[in-house]
């Protein structure tokens, strides 16, 4: 062991000193510890020539002499020399934290020698007011805090009892940075030096450090050795971190010429200042719990207050601290919302959030149209605390402004909060309003481009499904546009997958489906019969229009499935089903042979049966059928092409079993060999799929599925059988002894009929989805609904000793609990799992679920 640890300590000085000699000789001032004189004393231009070697030197060869840059930290030297000093000791350390993982007593050590020393300094440094329009000094502060975060995530326990003598010194620079910050950017038309990097690319901009300074905050809050330090502050690192959330007079700018710049800017979690700001008060609330839940209520409670007092003495801005405090409610509504309903903090949300609200009523919405706007979203977020007079003014509001001369941030605004508010709102209250809402709509797609376009699009849909049967009246004016919008953008998959959902929500709307696909057929037809004189992406993206016409609506437990109706389906066939063939056998293209095999799943899970009548040849429809299905099973074609073949040949023995059965042996070779060629696991699943659904299709005579199985070739394995054994069991992991050991297997004692409800409650889920067709996931274990044969082979698996299925039993449990229900108020739907009842205790939502749907038939 001693040999070990001192070839150990040998092989660490190796790798501190293995250039040492090479780097000397080449530049012999390096072997000199005062050689960082020389390298910070001559102009900048000498300083970037060989600060890099110094870096590369000092941070991977000789780590300790980052003690010598003490000196030249000094303010006698500029900012600029003194923020160089700082970043080679930033890669110094960053080095050291590397190699903590491996040498880590060495590295202890070392850094134990080191770190007052620069604590020290890194004090003086933070000391001092932050300088306006100085951005060295500012550069000087983001490599103190880079370092200072390198020491905490590397070094917790050496740094927390040195940690004290920075804690006055941050804060000061936190304090005083906000003031330089809401004059410079907040009040100021921009910040002179955004977009300007050093001599190495740094950026040096105020954002830039501000959004450092927020890192190392949210560092040190999420330290568990450091969040004590700050935990008697919180209120008040909230309080200043919110006035950093205030919107800047460059955004406003921006934002207010440019919707698309707006909405881009709020989906996405930019760099900037109000992201970071809120990242580090989403780390207070996770570190510290209610005491954070309440300081950041505390806290916005006061600067709502201190806007106030700043818009009744005639300020001009009052309005960006009151959207800046909307906006921290907002964006942390989740956390805030579990916390109200815990009990974990003192203040009502509701409460705050209206009285922040109904304030501004009134106020003019071109004068503050980003605080209108931000009033919305923060409606839509936090709707389940705000009582319903409140909501439904808001939502009224909503729907007004879309069809409003008001600009453009509180159309956005709008349109956020429909798009969250109309799905549960009362039908009585919009009802009225839908057909000006759909007007209203259209007219804003048209102009939309880009970014908004995606949330109108969002908006429409939400709308078309809270409209119910208003929405076969609107059909007529929404499908035109929607259809004018798919086919401009096809070229932008995200764009015309949104339009595609928003049809196929009008699609679902009653009394709607008739008319859409009479207006999307003639259109489609001839695009598909002329596949190769299309733009890109037309083909693809019209067969993704022809499946989701095929498609049955998506239903959940209390509403019944619906397929597409006979006749519609079709007129489907007959204007596409030919070219969709063709498509698949002749296309070379990947995507357009993704979605014609998707568009063919669809025809036979919608056709069925009845689709093998429809053309004037008896047999063609199935020919064409197994045509496609030999093509996409081609071994020699690309993975790529045959992606979703899993799902067309589940359709094809669900729904036509009998036509299926006589090519049962062809297809299992053709499936085997389909696997062993393929390059995409995701396809190899897929048709790992199918032999489990062929599986338990040939209960109880498994034996002879196995049996042709086994007599089936498989390349380099003894048979089919022995193949796909082995590609499932692949599937399935390995556990080894050491996996087992650090993760092994937990076990819970649970009561027997607590046990045995549980898994009765399981089995009837899998029955419902197993007779439910189609769902949202587009599930490869889609399965056949409505055919009786078919519920026999599924429940037959589940069938007890005794010849009663589970199927009866569950439904006879279920009956119990009904008559149990009956004792109890029959409009209480949750009485019939009461939580004192042992049994329900261990029953998950799903399961109640599962059982109450049972009771309701």
């Amino acid at each position: 062991m001693e040999h070990n640890q001192e070839t150990k300590q040998e092989y660490y000085q190796k790798s501190l000193h293995y250039s040492y000699k090479s780097l000397t000789k080449e530049h012999p001032f390096l072997s000199n510890k005062n050689s960082g004189k020389l390298l910070f004393t001559k102009e900048r231009t000498v300083v970037h020539r060989r600060k890099n070697m110094a870096i590369f030197y000092v941070g991977q060869h000789d780590p300790s002499l980052t003690v010598t840059f003490l000196t030249f930290l000094e303010q006698i030297y500029n900012n600029y020399l003194r923020a160089k000093a700082l970043s080679i000791v930033y890669s110094c350390t960053s080095m050291l934290g590397t190699m903590s993982g491996v040498y880590k007593t060495e590295t202890s050590a070392l850094m134990t020698t080191m770190l007052k020393p620069w604590m020290d300094q890194f004090s003086t440094i933070l000391g001092q007011s932050v300088q306006p329009e100085d951005p060295d000094d500012w550069s000087m502060r983001m490599e103190v805090l880079k370092c200072l975060n390198q020491f905490v995530q590397n070094f917790p326990s050496l740094t927390e009892s040195e940690f004290v003598v920075v804690v006055g010194p941050l804060w000061q620079t936190f304090v005083t940075s906000l003031r330089v910050y809401v004059r410079s950017s907040v009040e100021g038309t921009e910040d002179p030096y955004e977009g300007s990097y050093d001599s190495d690319g740094v950026e040096i901009s105020l954002d830039s450090f501000v959004i450092q300074l927020f890192e190392f905050l949210l560092t040190v809050v999420g330290s568990a050795k450091l969040m004590k330090v700050v935990r008697n502050n919180i209120k008040e690192l909230v309080y200043y971190t919110i006035a950093f959330l205030q919107m800047t007079e460059q955004q406003v700018h921006t934002w207010s010429r440019d919707a698309n710049q707006f909405v881009a800017d709020e989906d996405d979690a930019t760099y900037s200042c109000r992201v970071s700001g809120v990242l580090l008060l989403e780390e207070v609330v996770n570190s510290f719990g209610g005491e954070g839940t309440n300081a950041i209520m505390d806290a916005v409670r006061e600067r709502f207050n201190e806007s106030r007092q700043e818009k009744a003495a005639g300020s001009l801005v009052w309005w960006r601290m009151r959207e800046s405090t909307l906006f921290a409610l907002a964006s942390l509504s989740d956390q805030l919302l579990e916390a109200e309903a815990s009990g974990l903090t003192n203040i009502s949300l509701g409460n705050l959030v209206e009285q922040m609200i109904t304030e501004d009523v009134g106020t003019g919405v071109h004068e503050y149209s980003f605080l209108y706007a931000r009033i919305f979203t923060s409606v839509a977020k936090l709707s389940t605390v705000i009582s319903h007079g409140v909501l439904e003014h808001y939502l009224s509001a909503a729907i007004r402004a879309v069809d409003m001369d008001v600009p453009p941030p509180v159309k956005v605004g709008a349109c956020r909060a429909l798009s969250q508010l109309l799905p549960e709102a009362n039908k009585g209250l919009v009802q009225p309003h839908m057909m000006s809402l759909f007007t209203s709509l259209a007219n804003l797609l048209r102009q939309a481009s880009e970014e908004t376009l995606h949330l109108v699009l969002e908006t429409l849909q939400a709308a078309i499904k809270a409209a119910h049967e208003a929405s076969a009246v609107v059909e007529s004016i929404v499908s035109p546009v929607i259809l004018h919008t798919w086919a401009l953008h096809i070229s932008d998959p995200f764009i015309s997958i949104d339009a595609i959902d928003v049809l196929e929500a009008i699609k679902n709307s009653p009394g709607c489906i008739r008319p859409l696909v009479s207006r999307i057929l003639p259109d489609i037809g001839p695009i598909l019969n002329n596949p190769y004189q299309q733009p890109d992406g037309l083909v693809a993206g019209s067969l993704d229009l022809v499946t989701m016409l095929l498609k049955a609506s998506y239903q959940v437990y209390d509403r019944i499935v619906q397929n597409a109706p006979n006749d519609v389906v079709k007129a489907v066939y007959d204007v596409c089903f030919n070219d969709v063939i063709r498509i698949v056998l002749q296309s070379e293209d990947h995507s357009e042979m993704q979605n014609a095999t998707e568009c063919l799943a669809a025809f036979v899970s919608s056709g069925r049966q009845e689709i093998l009548a429809w053309a004037a040849d008896a047999g063609f429809t199935m020919r064409s059928l197994l045509d496609a299905a030999s093509r996409l099973l081609d071994p020699d074609l690309e993975s790529s092409g045959s992606l979703f073949v899993g799902r067309f040949i589940l359709q094809l023995i669900l729904h036509l079993p009998l036509q299926m059965a006589q090519h049962i042996r062809d297809l299992v070779a053709a499936l085997v060999k389909r696997m062993q060629s393929a390059q995409i696991a995701g396809l190899r699943s897929s048709l790992l799929l199918i032999f489990a659904r062929l599986v338990h299709m040939s209960v109880p005579n498994i034996e002879q599925f196995i049996d042709m199985l086994i007599s089936i070739p498989a390349e380099g394995y003894e048979n089919s059988f022995v193949y796909v054994l082995s590609e499932w069991t692949k599937q399935q992991g390995i556990t080894t002894r050491s996996k087992a050991k650090l993760a092994p297997d937990q076990w819970t004692v649970v009561p027997l009929p607590e046990k045995i409800m549980a898994l009765l409650a399981d089995v009837l889920i899998e029955i419902q989805e197993q007779v439910t067709v189609g769902d949202e996931e587009e599930s490869d274990w889609e399965e056949i609904q409505g055919d009786m044969e078919s519920d026999k082979n599924l429940f037959s698996a589940a069938s007890t000793s005794c010849g009663r299925t589970t199927y009866d039993q569950l439904e006879a449990m279920a009956q119990a609990f009904s008559e149990n229900q009956e004792d109890d108020d029959e409009d209480d739907d949750d009485d019939l799992f009461h939580v004192a009842d042992p049994l329900n205790e261990g029953l998950t939502q799903a399961q109640q679920n599962a059982i109450r749907t049972v009771v309701d038939r």
